[in-house]
């Protein structure tokens, strides 16, 4: 049976107010004309579903929301097409139609904007979305919770920053894309979510960070804004045939020991850099020609990652705050064989981090994440601004967590949940009712939704491990409640694979003993049911055991791991002899192509001139409102 559909006030009363650049105008029958004037609707429009629907919604816009009611009465927000028909999932998962005010001013599109913010290293556990005592300041991401779909278990697919990016960008699990640390190339030929959008019509581009390594550092998206922040070559490999020595580029404890307020940091330069060019990359969709696309924006922040430093007006925003420190805290002899080999790996064993140190640390990531919220902020304010709002699909995730001296551990590179549960929200409210999602998910999963977010057809992905996330958005149905994860980076000597279902957590490795946490009885992982002797923890430690050995073969992985590492580290020991070709991005950034040049058709620099375009006497939404060069090129 077919959903019902929602019609939102909020859309039909801003169908006179401009959308991605449009109105809805050409949304509903009888809208004014598409050069000029302010579009209207009679009060007594009547708006007829297609035939195969066969239902009537009468619209009146002093009149709440009307439901149409197709026979399941599951509600499910949306508008009217084109076509005069209703958009539901059983048409297009998403279909907006719009002409700009003014005419000209933009293109008709029937598919959503998505705008898809990352941040880097955000501990979910930590965030007031999921605990409402926390100290933490995010007044927008509270925002977006508010008025979205948030999912509150979900997880990355590998606990540190390539392999999670890898994974959530194509869907995949890392062995199935050799994305093992965070020197793994990512194959040109493994298509991406950027790949699949454009394939939908989608102006893809992405702003910030994705940690991509090797001469491929586009993997689908046309437009890059900026060089990533770490480099794109193979020299941070990691070296299984040698376990116990420890690089020089693997993380230290200079990040928590120096921890504080600074005045400037690379990675301050850093998303400075990624706010301006995301920001202008809107004003400059904003003001394109009849051609644009819908847009796909990737703005992919380094922050809050380490190191643990804010400048003085994030510091100062927690002076009068109580910084709470570990709640956990695991003798060093008492932890497991992974956590020990990770307390090597950061050089903390034998080597505590004073509570001093560690709520210095703890202040300044808080203040990283405000930091990070303000930058949301923005970008919400710019697309209010730019008329962007009511046609964008806002999407906010992370790579992985931070374990901030929980369990004495720190940084990311564990399955424990301070290291591996992200941030994911989708926000649309005119499509998608607020609401929390419990059951386990994972950015994995993202690939598959944004196709379902676009319109497309789901039957044309190329199979892949993650599974859309489309039905929680309109429907109140359980979903799978099912993740899976895998780990072969720094403080591994073998793969460590984790499975997500339901109240249990599983993590096994051909060389560690298995762990089993009940996460509803035991959030903070303190008693690893694997060692009970209960009935019902020995029978859940075999059947994870055997599914795990089923879905992976462990040795197979564990020697293509190996054989990875040595082809790369002989390449990159090759590659520092003699001239280095660096494979790091290089934006183009062509003045020559910016502002007000003798070259630029006088169109394009017309609609570049200002936005919103307004009539002679400085009004907007006027049938004089027009660019003199879109005028001029009318014969007007």
């Amino acid at each position: 049976m077919a959903p019902s559909i929602l019609l939102p006030q909020e859309v039909l009363s801003e169908s006179t107010s401009a959308s991605n650049g449009h109105a809805l105008s050409n949304l509903l029958p009888g809208s004014a004309s598409s050069l000029g004037g302010r579009d209207s609707l009679s009060n007594d429009q009547s708006l007829h579903s297609a035939s195969d629907l066969g239902c009537q919604a009468q619209i009146d816009e002093q009149s709440p929301p009307r439901r149409a009611e197709f026979g399941s009465g599951l509600p499910v927000r949306g508008v009217l097409s084109g076509n005069n028909g209703f958009v539901s999932e059983q048409t297009t998962p998403l279909s907006f139609v719009g002409q700009g005010l003014g005419g000209a001013r933009h293109s008709v599109t029937s598919k959503p904007n998505v705008l898809y913010i990352m941040a880097d290293q955000m501990a979910a556990p930590l965030l007031k979305i999921h605990d409402p005592n926390s100290p933490i300041r995010t007044p927008n991401i509270d925002s977006l919770a508010k008025t979205g779909v948030v999912f509150a278990n979900a997880y990355c697919n590998s606990p540190l920053c390539a392999p999670s990016r890898f994974s959530m960008c194509t869907g995949q699990l890392p062995s199935k894309i050799k994305g093992y640390d965070n020197a793994s190339v990512l194959a040109s030929d493994v298509p991406t979510y950027a790949h699949y959008l454009r394939h939908e019509g989608y102006e893809t581009a992405l702003a910030g960070k994705m940690h991509f390594i090797g001469p491929d550092q586009l993997h689908g998206f046309e437009h890059r804004l900026i060089s990533d922040i770490y480099p794109g070559d193979l020299g941070w490999t990691v070296n299984w045939d040698r376990p116990d020595e420890r690089p020089e580029w693997y993380h230290n404890m200079s990040s928590v020991m120096q921890a504080g307020p600074c005045v400037r940091s690379n990675q301050l330069d850093y998303d400075e850099d990624v706010m301006h060019k995301a920001s202008q990359y809107l004003y400059d969709y904003v003001r394109q020609g009849p051609d644009a696309r819908p847009f796909c924006l990737t703005v992919s922040l380094t922050h809050p990652h380490d190191p643990y430093t804010m400048t003085q007006e994030y510091w100062d925003q927690y002076e009068d705050v109580e910084i709470p420190l570990p709640k956990v805290h695991i003798p060093q002899e008492e932890q497991d064989p992974h956590s020990t080999r990770l307390l090597k790996t950061v050089d903390l064993w034998n080597n505590p981090v004073p509570d001093e140190a560690a709520e210095r640390a703890r202040r300044a990531y808080f203040g990283a994440c405000t930091f990070v919220d303000d930058q949301v902020g923005k970008l919400l304010r710019i697309l209010k601004n730019c008329r962007l709002d009511k046609n964008t699909i806002i999407v906010f995730s992370g790579d992985h967590g931070d374990m901030l001296g929980e369990r004495d551990l720190w940084y990311k590179m564990s399955w424990f949940e301070m290291s591996s549960r992200v941030p994911l929200i989708i926000n649309y409210p005119p499509l998608f009712a607020p609401k929390r999602v419990n059951e386990s998910v994972s950015t994995m999963d993202l690939l598959s939704t944004f196709v379902d977010l676009a319109g497309g057809d789901p039957k044309a992905i190329i199979p892949v491990d993650g599974h859309s996330l489309y039905h929680y958005l309109i429907s109140d149905q359980p979903g799978r409640d099912e993740v899976f994860g895998e780990y072969m980076g720094e403080g591994t000597i073998s793969p460590v694979m984790m499975i997500r279902r339901g109240k249990w957590k599983y993590v096994t490795s051909l060389v560690d003993p298995p762990q089993l946490f009940d996460l509803s009885s035991d959030p903070l992982e303190i008693v690893n049911l694997a060692a009970s002797s209960k009935p019902e923890h020995v029978r859940m430690t075999a059947e994870f055991e055997k599914e795990a050995h089923e879905k992976w073969d462990f040795k197979k992985i564990h020697q293509e791991v190996l054989a990875s590492q040595r082809q790369r580290r002989l390449c990159w020991t090759a590659l520092t002899k003699g001239r280095f070709e660096s494979w790091d991005f290089q934006p183009t950034d062509d003045h020559r192509q910016k502002y007000i040049r003798s070259q630029i058709p006088l169109d394009d620099l017309e609609r570049r001139a200002r936005f919103p375009i307004v009539d002679y006497l400085g009004r907007e939404h006027t049938a004089a409102a027009m660019h003199h060069g879109a005028a001029g090129a009318l014969g007007e």
